[in-house]
């Protein structure tokens, strides 16, 4: 992924980095009716967002999540917990009338985790339709990078996906940079050929792709990363990192290719977020220069981490020492 800086009047410091998420956060309930319920809130994009503000000084990363919500108690609750994170809530949509989306988690002896979900009518299915998302849609060629995810495109009405699609094409061509996660869901799309489709309008526009192994392989049918890889250059991707669980990360990128064993974790509690975690502390690495070696053992870290701990996001407390080399500077988009 090249960090090329805008340019900037030579006069003026240096502006922190700007980064939107776009996605959508959900009511999260967890446990078994024999043990009670907890409740608090997660998504994919919203999970890597808190992740990324956590792990990025805030005088030089500026992090916002782009969304839209309710007018209700949870909306509002979902919002401040946002803020208390440090993720920024500028350009979040209210929609009147319009409910959050909720997800139940159950997990299993070994941690792996099975999601029910209501999410139909949810405040986020509309965030870019009507006039009203304009602005919002406007404002995204003001970022340096936009992060968004599978889910993230799945979850829209097809008009608010086309809306963004080309919203993402005039950020591009102003300078901002896409990640895109893969995080395929199969019941989220009418058929695998709409999500085919809609996944290569993604990558021609992607300079950065998270890619967890099974989800392309579930789609796309490939046969090895060796494919993967090769389907990837053809679309353009710069830098692609394919997450394969508790195996190695596969990298490739402008540098050549890079493999980076996972950290080993004896007692695996819940899955939940390893994915997205791993995205986020890869992201932040590579944000304050760090070279994709360095991210992807951020990103095992991290993810070790967090699959020690029930739900989407561990405590503040729990996240691990992330250390960066010497830099000069942060890395600039």
């Amino acid at each position: 992924m090249n960090v090329i800086p805008r340019q900037r009047p030579q006069n003026m410091s240096p502006r922190p980095l700007k980064v939107a998420l776009v996605g959508e956060c959900m009511i999260e309930i967890r446990g078994e009716s024999v043990s009670g319920f907890s409740q608090t809130f997660g998504g994919d994009t919203l999970n890597a967002a808190v992740y990324l503000c956590r792990l990025t000084p805030s005088v030089r990363i500026v992090t916002d999540y782009v969304t839209a919500i309710g007018a209700d108690s949870f909306s509002d609750a979902m919002r401040q917990l946002w803020r208390d994170e440090g993720v920024g809530d500028q350009h979040v949509r209210v929609i009147e009338d319009a409910l959050p989306g909720l997800y139940f988690i159950q997990t299993d002896t070994q941690g792996e985790r099975r999601f029910l979900y209501w999410r139909g009518e949810a405040a986020a299915r509309s965030m870019f339709d009507g006039p009203e998302a304009d602005a919002v849609l406007h404002a995204l060629s003001d970022y340096d990078y936009i992060y968004l995810s599978g889910i993230s495109l799945a979850i829209l009405t097809a008009s608010g996906r086309e809306r963004l699609m080309r919203a993402l094409c005039l950020a591009r061509e102003s300078g901002t940079r896409i990640v895109f996660d893969n995080n395929y869901r199969p019941h989220l799309w009418p058929d695998a050929q709409a999500a085919r489709q809609a996944y290569g309008d993604m990558l021609r526009l992607t300079d950065l792709a998270l890619i967890t192994w099974e989800d392309d392989a579930a789609l796309f049918g490939y046969a090895d990363v060796e494919a993967l890889f090769h389907t990837y250059a053809d679309f353009g991707v710069g830098e692609v990192a394919v997450k394969r669980g508790m195996a190695s990360c596969l990298i490739q990128c402008a540098s050549g290719r890079v493999e980076v064993p996972a950290d080993q974790v004896q007692h695996v509690v819940d899955t939940t977020a390893a994915g997205d975690s791993f995205s986020a502390a890869y992201l932040a690495c590579r944000l304050q220069g760090g070279d994709p070696q360095l991210a992807a053992r951020w990103g095992h870290r991290l993810a070790a981490q967090v699959i020690q701990h029930r739900g989407a996001l561990i405590p503040s407390a729990a996240m691990p020492s992330l250390q960066m080399p010497s830099f000069s500077s942060v890395a600039e988009a």
